[in-house]
């Protein structure tokens, strides 16, 4: 098992940075704010060939805030299951009453700790640590994590009391999903759901997800990866700059995933956001599962009116079908990964050049491709080029002039014959190149000496 390192602190002392340096990553936010970091991240690291996993936590204080609390819980939860804590304090400004207080509750889990002083570029070490020598730690390093200075001795010293890593077997490919939707609409409670536990933190305020946070899981021995995003809003509506880089990070979980999960709120309706946020996931080509959350506290009236209006704004998503769910009280939310199977195993199909070639015989014969300047689009063989979305390329003449109506025909066919559920499927055409086109056709004398008789002829 590859050892588990959690970083713990106050805010605002460096974790996140201390995180991306130990991952050699850029995956958590890092930004002189602090409360930032709110849920636990994990990233897997390696040094010199041994591996380890590294867990980002949120700041631990004694506030009554409970957004305050919950965060705070969420880091010791990183603490019970770590095998080495890092307590992260800020060697500028010297050791706090907080300091010391999570000092002593950090001794209570009986787990090897490391005093790591950060911010000491341009001290000395042993002057810089002076101040904290009265918690005694005997495990100490002064480091800083934003100019790297330190931290590979720091990991090499908290990785020698482990053995090496024994070679594990292959596990199966993870399918990556991502949770997207608009601010407050039960991402995190839907993955929490999902795994029986308050892995993320959830609260009653919009915004309170900010990084994306990646959860290995396991289902019916398929090995899954839930991305939790932040919420997603309308640009206008968007003022603090941190949550810019919340927004960036969530699109850029589209792209990491192979099915997306686009959540809705049942209660507030269907809005313009939504269908914006829904163009984004076509754009991006990945397969799709609609979840319409909160789905319990609606009568008949109000079902009715939100399936009617799924029908009338999302007409050109046809290929995923929706959900109806209750992340809080777990209804619907099993049959979900039904939906993500099949999204996932459509995405990735494969289908032989030959089965293509037949099944494009059979569609043009059904139905020929419309006369284009008097004369007929020839459509000659089809070869599939790519996946997730699958890719089909058909090579025939005049297929530039091609009409949309006829793609929509052949992409439906296509779709229903393959049996392909939850991905889109993009057509390219590829137009047969002229071997004539541009050449001059040199008349033979014979040929010359007709065309002047024929000339001859026309003038009488």
């Amino acid at each position: 098992m590859l050892p588990v390192i959690a970083i713990v602190g106050r805010p605002n002392v460096g974790k996140s940075t201390l995180f991306n340096a130990l991952t050699r990553t850029r995956d958590a936010i890092v930004a002189d704010q602090a409360g930032l970091t709110r849920d636990r991240k994990y990233g897997l690291g390696k040094l010199s060939g041994r591996r380890y996993m590294v867990v980002d936590t949120g700041g631990l204080n004694n506030s009554d805030d409970s957004l305050d609390t919950r965060i705070s819980q969420q880091a010791l939860k990183a603490v019970e299951e770590a095998d080495v804590v890092l307590f992260l304090v800020d060697g500028r400004a010297g050791l706090t009453a907080l300091d010391e207080t999570i000092a002593r509750q950090l001794r209570t889990y009986n787990k090897p700790l490391y005093l790591v002083i950060n911010k000491a570029e341009g001290f000395d070490s042993t002057m810089i640590s002076v101040d904290f020598h009265r918690l005694g730690f005997q495990n100490y390093a002064a480091i800083s994590a934003s100019h790297g200075q330190g931290v590979m001795d720091l990991i090499l010293d908290v990785l020698a009391p482990f053995p090496e890593e024994v070679e594990l077997p292959d596990v199966p490919e993870q399918i990556r999903v991502a949770v997207i939707g608009r601010p407050n609409v039960g991402k995190s409670t839907l993955i929490n759901r999902i795994l029986g536990e308050e892995r993320l933190l959830t609260f009653d305020a919009p915004g309170t997800t900010r990084d994306s946070i990646s959860v290995p899981f396991e289902h019916d021995g398929q090995a899954f990866l839930l991305i939790d995003t932040a919420g997603i809003r309308r640009r206008s509506r968007v003022d603090e700059g941190i949550e810019k880089f919340s927004v960036i990070k969530s699109l850029q979980s589209l792209e990491l995933a192979h099915v997306v999960v686009m959540m809705f709120d049942a209660r507030e309706g269907i809005t313009d956001q939504d269908a914006s946020l829904l163009g984004l996931v076509v754009e991006s080509g990945r397969s799709l599962v609609l979840a319409i959350n909160k789905w319990d506290g609606l009568n008949e009236d109000q079902r009715n009116h939100v399936k009617a209006t799924l029908e009338r704004k999302f007409h050109f998503i046809d290929f995923a079908k929706p959900q109806f769910i209750s992340a809080l009280h777990g209804s619907g939310v099993g049959n979900l990964f039904q939906l993500i199977r099949r999204a996932y195993t459509s995405a990735f199909c494969k289908v032989s050049t030959p089965q293509l070639n037949n099944l494009l015989q059979e569609l043009v014969s059904a139905h020929p491709p419309p006369l284009v300047k008097g004369r007929r689009i020839k459509l000659r063989y089809m070869h599939q080029g790519g996946q997730n979305p699958p890719l089909f390329i058909i090579h025939g003449n005049q297929t530039d002039d091609m009409p949309e109506m006829y793609q929509r025909y052949l992409n439906n066919a296509l779709r229903n014959t393959l049996k392909l559920e939850g991905t889109p499927i993009k057509i390219n055409f590829k137009q047969s190149e002229n071997p004539f086109k541009d050449r001059k056709n040199t008349l033979t004398p014979h040929q010359v000496k007709k065309r002047r008789r024929l000339v001859r002829f026309a003038k009488k």
